[in-house]
C-alpha cells in the first residue's frame, strides 16, 4: 500500500504587493518593473479585447447563434460565450488569432 501525499503547507511568505521586489530586486528597480508589465498586460488584454469583438461582430454579421458560430470556430459553445463576455483571461492571442483564420479573417501584426 502506497503511502498518502502530504500536501499541507506548513508556511506561506506574504506578498509585499510587487513580485519583483519579492524576488530580490532593488526598490526603484522592482517599481520598473511593475510599471511595466502593468503596460504589458494592459496592451495584451486590448488586443484580445479587439480580437473578440470582430469575432462578436462577425457573429452578428452572420446571424451566426453560439452553437453554429462554435463550429464553425472549432471550439466549445462555451467558448464562444466565453469571447462573447470578453473574457480575456481564458484566452492566448494565439487562439483568437487562430479563431479569426476560420472565420477568414486575416490578423496583421505591426511592430513600432
Amino acid at each position: 500500500m502506497s503511502n498518502p501525499i502530504d500536501t499541507k503547507s506548513r508556511h506561506i511568505t506574504q506578498s509585499g504587493g510587487n513580485i519583483f521586489a519579492d524576488l530580490g530586486f532593488a526598490p526603484e528597480k522592482a517599481a520598473g518593473l511593475l510599471v511595466k508589465s502593468g503596460e504589458e498586460i494592459a496592451q495584451t488584454v486590448a488586443m484580445k479585447k479587439q480580437l473578440m469583438a470582430e469575432i462578436a461582430g462577425w457573429m452578428k454579421e452572420n446571424g451566426h447563434r453560439q452553437a453554429m458560430a462554435a463550429q464553425l470556430l472549432h471550439v466549445s459553445r462555451p467558448r464562444v460565450s466565453d469571447v462573447v463576455n470578453q473574457k480575456t483571461e481564458k484566452f492566448t492571442l494565439d487562439s483568437l488569432v487562430n479563431m479569426m483564420g476560420f472565420i477568414g479573417r486575416k490578423v496583421t501584426l505591426v511592430v513600432n
